[in-house]
């Protein structure tokens, strides 16, 4: 059977045979096997092990269908095999970096291939594993294989995203299942009485179900693959059924122990082995696919399941040797109903979950435990809604977690825990300001500094300055988040506090910055030395962040790239993924404004392809991506400004709006549409007056003068904005080039009315692809009656629609072929790698997530025919 289910997998099986070489040269690599259930990439691993030479370590882990994963699993399974010192780092909390470590030190250890199964079910945790090793294992000697679902992993789906953040790593590969040929099939059936095109027609070339029809042979043609194992089922004894039930309701991999445990006489799993159900691996009983786990599982009516599922509990609880993880124990006893043992159980594995790293399974184990909240004494229930609250926060769930902060804070007041809920109202005031209700996040920030002041210093109330400073500082009021920074600094040094001391430094060193104070720099090194000092690595990540994206909002572009790139570097070092995201949102914004358009494109479509990415951080990605399409004469700018837009009226802070406003005031400019550019700039220039912000007063100003709405620019408007609205054109561009801004440069030129001047803003805007604005000065040389105007791109050599480079529309054109990265690069003469980038590059200008969707764009764009 093993031979007839690898049909037309030898391609992938030299593959990984190529990889496993070069590991042992020191060259090793993730590979990552992706197809839909059922396509055969559990029977590919598995040919690919046993072909593997003998001196190859072999490790196998798996994660399991749970509504709440365990955290690292895979890893878990394959402890053994690994040595104790992995085994006791796993035991102990808040040791996941060192976890990591361990395990890639065993890695360049000796020759190993590791198989991680179905990552699509896997936790946080278990992703960042894979963003670990995804760009560290080419130093190795191993080759991991993490198998998933291609089908199951949707635009929003955890897996998604850590795909995209490995998409740019040279050790990371990726092998496509695809379904059988129809001859394929039928070389499948042959002999088994089951007609090849009705079997084809059936099973869509899925070897799963074709291989489960085929074992049926004899019986009634099954249209259904829970037919096809329900057959099998119905064969067994009844004995052998019951087994094969509590392992479905187990996992896919169940040890023969537990199963004893539960009833089960050899004669029985001897039975489910010989019907070919379940199969032997590593000492340990597996289901042979997924599909058969569900089929079995799903026949199991609800007071079964609940039975079994508490026989399951107690059995890992009552031997010593069955002893489970956390998450496990967990998920049997929320599925048997068992309230007691959910509150015992749930809260533990989600504080075991934290301390890895896996808040959303953190998230998820404590919700498990909210039903149950009421049997708990009141301080508490108070404690893990709190809890739950701070995961909530950091999946993304503000609403839940704002209602649950509001609950938590309501039962301390009640109770008259006056620190507990003032210090928890510094945590509200937080997640309201990520839900844009600003009112209300600073209504509970003066709350809980006036409470918590009467009851005299605090780290509480360090915190609770540090957070109403920055605050102040995200809303651009500087001088209130200096004032405020510099009290949190005092307080935070008398009491010893790093953490609040080095996050105060960054607050009153983006404000001072932001004021154009030199200062500023002084307080970033210091917080970047104590970050360094005291292993703050979030914080350390976060220096450089707020220096780099406070430059930009400055127009200082060097500088902003310097420590973005900084920034970027730390927390991928780190995996903080978050930090990553945000400041390759700004680079995007920093590569458009220095002119390099296409790493902006790149930049900012993979910032967007991230589900997981934050509001703000997704806010200016948009603003990059809108502002792009617009300079270039793409269409779909407006979407992409529509959604910035909304998002950033969400949050209601001049740092959003501003860019969004000035971005949609330069859309209208250049769609002719003056009254619109007119009402987009004058949306966000009076916040911008009160904060006293140059460079948001200068652009908006600018915008607004552009569209027929003249006014004078106060004095501490930015210089090359100034010089724009009062005509000196020339002077305008020389600022602009000194700021290293080529399209500001040229659109100032535009401006003039001297022909050396539109000339060279024409020939600028040719070289850096803004077919509109090109078109403008080549227009006003017409006006003026010029003896020379610049010709446009010949209809042959025009500028791509989306903005794609002639090779990037023929990648396009294979992708609507449907040819594989492979085949593209033998055609082109390329590496696949290369390829893998160009596929990025033109996923991020059509401003989509996948190849399909890419296609889906292609069409409805009526680009199809374009490229």
């Amino acid at each position: 059977m093993l031979a007839a289910e690898l049909l037309e997998r030898e391609t992938h099986l030299r593959t990984l045979r190529s990889h496993l070489m070069h590991a042992a040269t020191g060259k090793g690599s993730l590979v990552l096997v992706g197809g839909e259930a059922g396509i055969g990439k559990s029977v590919l691993v598995r040919r690919f092990c046993e072909d593997a030479s003998s001196g190859t370590r072999m490790l196998f882990g798996a994660c399991d269908p749970m509504q709440t994963p365990r955290p690292l699993g895979p890893l878990l399974d394959m402890a053994q095999a690994l040595g104790p010192q992995l085994i006791t780092a796993l035991d102990q909390g808040n040791a996941r970096e060192r976890v990591f470590r361990l395990l890639l030190e065993e890695l360049r250890r000796r020759p190993t291939v590791a198989v991680l199964e179905d990552v699509h079910w896997a936790d946080d945790a278990t992703l960042d594993l894979l963003r670990f090793l995804g760009r560290r294992l080419g130093g190795t000697r191993a080759v991991v294989i993490a198998t998933y679902r291609r089908d199951e992993v949707g635009p929003r789906h955890p897996l998604r995203a850590a795909l995209g953040d490995l998409a740019s790593s040279s050790d990371v590969a990726r092998l496509s299942l695809g379904p059988l040929s129809r001859e394929a099939v039928r070389r499948l059936a042959a002999g088994s009485g089951v007609d090849p095109d009705e079997l084809y027609r059936l099973t869509a070339g899925n070897p799963f179900f074709a291989t489960e029809v085929v074992a049926t042979a004899g019986d009634r043609l099954p249209t259904t693959v829970s037919d096809a194992v329900g057959a099998r089922v119905g064969r067994l004894p009844d004995v052998a059924r019951t087994t094969l039930e509590s392992a479905s309701l187990v996992g896919v991999v169940v040890e023969p122990a537990l199963l004893a445990e539960l009833g089960s006489s050899a004669e029985a799993i001897e039975a489910c082995l010989s019907g070919g159900l379940l199969h032997e691996l590593e000492g340990r009983l597996a289901f042979r696919h997924e599909l058969t786990r569900v089929a079995v599982a799903d026949t199991i009516s609800g007071p079964r399941r609940r039975g079994l599922h508490a026989a399951v509990l107690a059995a890992l609880e009552r031997v010593p040797e069955l002893q489970s993880d956390l998450a496990t124990l967990a998920h049997h006893a929320a599925a048997a109903g068992d309230a007691e043992a959910v509150l015992r159980l749930a809260p533990a594995a989600a504080r075991r979950a934290a301390e890895l790293g896996a808040h959303r399974e953190a998230r998820a184990q404590y919700a498990r435990a909210l039903p149950f909240l009421a049997r708990l004494p009141d301080e508490e229930h108070a404690r893990l809604l709190e809890a739950y609250a701070r995961e909530c926060e950091l999946t993304d769930h503000h609403a839940a977690s704002r209602e649950a902060w509001t609950a938590a804070t309501e039962r301390h007041r009640t109770a008259g825990r006056t620190l507990r809920w003032a210090d928890g109202l510094t945590d509200l005031a937080r997640v309201c300001l990520s839900l844009g209700d600003n009112a209300a996040a600073d209504a509970a920030s003066a709350q809980a500094i006036e409470t918590l002041e009467r009851l005299g210093p605090g780290s509480e109330l360090v915190r609770a300055y540090q957070y109403h400073a920055a605050l102040r500082m995200l809303d651009r009021d500087t001088g209130a988040a200096i004032d405020w920074g510099l009290r949190t600094i005092e307080l935070a040094a008398k009491l010893d506090d790093q953490r609040t001391l080095a996050g105060a430094h960054v607050t009153v060193a983006a404000s001072l910055m932001l004021q154009g104070s030199a200062a500023y720099v002084g307080h970033f090194e210091r917080a970047i030395e104590l970050a360094k000092q005291h292993g703050l690595d979030v914080l350390h990540a976060n220096a450089h962040l707020n220096r780099g994206s406070g430059a930009g909002e400055l127009h200082r572009f060097g500088e902003a790239e310097h420590h973005l790139r900084l920034a970027v570097q730390l927390a991928e070092q780190h995996d903080l993924d978050s930090q990553a995201s945000y400041a390759q949102a700004w680079l995007a914004l920093t590569r458009l404004y220095r002119g390099d358009w296409d790493e902006a494109a790149t930049l900012a479509g993979r910032t967007l392809r991230r589900s997981s990415a934050a509001t703000i951080t997704r806010i200016m990605a948009l603003v990059a991506l809108g502002r792009l399409r617009v300079r270039r004469g793409d269409p779909e700018a407006w979407p992409a400004l529509d959604e910035a837009l909304e998002l950033a009226l969400g949050t209601g802070t001049l740092q959003r709006l501003a860019p969004v406003r000035a971005a949609r005031a330069e859309a209208a400019y250049y769609d002719g549409d003056l009254d619109r550019a007119r009402s987009e700039a004058a949306a966000a220039y009076d916040l911008a007056m009160q904060a006293r912000h140059p460079w948001f007063v200068g652009e908006l100003g600018y915008w607004r003068h552009m569209a027929s709405d003249p006014r004078e620019l106060p004095g501490f408007a930015a210089a090359p904005f100034a010089l724009q609205v009062s005509g000196r054109a020339g002077a305008a561009a020389a600022a602009w080039s000194a700021l290293g801004c080529p399209f500001e440069a040229a659109r100032a030129l535009a401006e003039s009315s001297a022909e050396e001047d539109l000339h060279r803003a024409s020939e600028a805007f040719a070289g850096l692809g803004a077919r509109v604005a090109a078109e403008r000065a080549r227009a006003r040389l017409r006006e003026l009656g010029a003896a020379r105007i610049p010709r446009g791109p010949q209809a042959r050599t025009q500028r791509h629609p989306a903005g794609l480079t002639p090779r990037e529309a023929q990648v396009l054109a294979r992708l609507i072929e449907g040819s594989s990265n492979a085949e593209i690069a033998a055609l082109h003469g390329v590496s696949a790698r290369t390829v893998e980038h160009q596929v990025s590059a033109v996923l991020g200008k059509l401003g989509v997530d996948s190849r399909a969707a890419a296609i889906a764009e292609a069409y409805r764009r009526g680009l199809a025919t374009k490229a």
